[in-house]
């Protein structure tokens, strides 16, 4: 009886503990998800990051007639740190400029207008999107030039980096371009006006800001038919709260409203 008692104990006493392990295993194993989902982008908060942008790229970032830096990306990146509780410190570099100095280590990140691509997330950790854009091809005003197979065998101009030299090099074999390279906007469109170059390719909402201001002579002619994310960068693997502080606040802004209120500064209201 004594060891048929026992042998009952004992088999009480390991279901028991069987039970109570495969609880608290259960609860252990969830815990850590919810609390590392809600606690990447609040490890931001009270740090301080230095971001790297470009200098002439409105409506993106430009220097009002103030001298102030500003833009969607300078205003939206400002509001989303007050939002989440970090803080920014700008580098004004360009955004050839801005790029390798992130790999340097010299800027935290990059919000310059930057394309996301296959080619850079392999090297870059990209927010979510905060803006899609075409590439447009932009002639001088008073151009003949109406169509992209005009531009056979002619010399344009893009700037170094981005998706519109990208979309003219893509272009070469087809229409036997020769692709001119310059640092900034401003001097992009300044060949243009000039004659140096027939063409420029720039994102879309860049070159019809400035063309509807009348700070540049030009006219759009085509526009490619894929489209173009904007996003946040750092490099890849380094700081996942920033950019999980980005997506978060920009999620915010939207609900709000205080993202379309951003872009209605630039673009218009919807």
């Amino acid at each position: 009886m004594k060891k048929y008692l026992a042998l009952t104990l004992a088999i009480v006493l390991c279901l028991a503990l069987f039970v109570g392990c495969g609880t608290k295993a259960a609860e252990t194993s969830a815990s850590p998800e919810v609390s590392a989902t809600g606690a990447l982008y609040e490890q931001a908060a009270g740090k301080t990051y230095t971001i790297g942008t470009d200098t002439t790229f409105a409506p993106f970032e430009f220097e009002d007639s103030t001298g102030k830096h500003t833009g969607i990306d300078i205003q939206l990146l400002d509001a989303i740190a007050t939002e989440m509780g970090f803080t920014v410190e700008w580098q004004v570099l360009g955004f050839s400029a801005s790029v390798a100095a992130l790999e340097a280590g010299q800027v935290d990140a990059v919000m310059a207008g930057m394309s996301i691509t296959d080619e850079r997330a392999l090297k870059y950790d990209f927010s979510d999107s905060y803006y899609d854009s075409t590439t447009a091809i932009a002639v001088a005003a008073d151009s003949k030039i109406a169509t992209l197979d005009e531009l056979k065998g002619q010399t344009v101009v893009a700037k170094t980096g981005t998706t519109g030299a990208a979309y003219a090099e893509s272009l070469v074999a087809d229409y036997a371009l020769n692709i001119l390279y310059v640092e900034d906007s401003a001097t992009m469109y300044t060949y243009v006006e000039s004659g140096q170059a027939v063409a420029c390719f720039e994102d879309y909402p860049i070159v019809q800001y400035e063309i509807s201001r009348g700070n540049v002579a030009c006219k759009v002619i085509a526009q490619s038919e894929e489209s173009s994310p904007y996003g946040f960068a750092v490099m890849k693997g380094t700081i996942p709260e920033l950019v999980a502080a980005f997506n978060e606040g920009l999620t915010r802004l939207k609900a709000s409203g205080k993202y379309d209120e951003i872009l209605a500064t630039y673009f218009g209201a919807k």
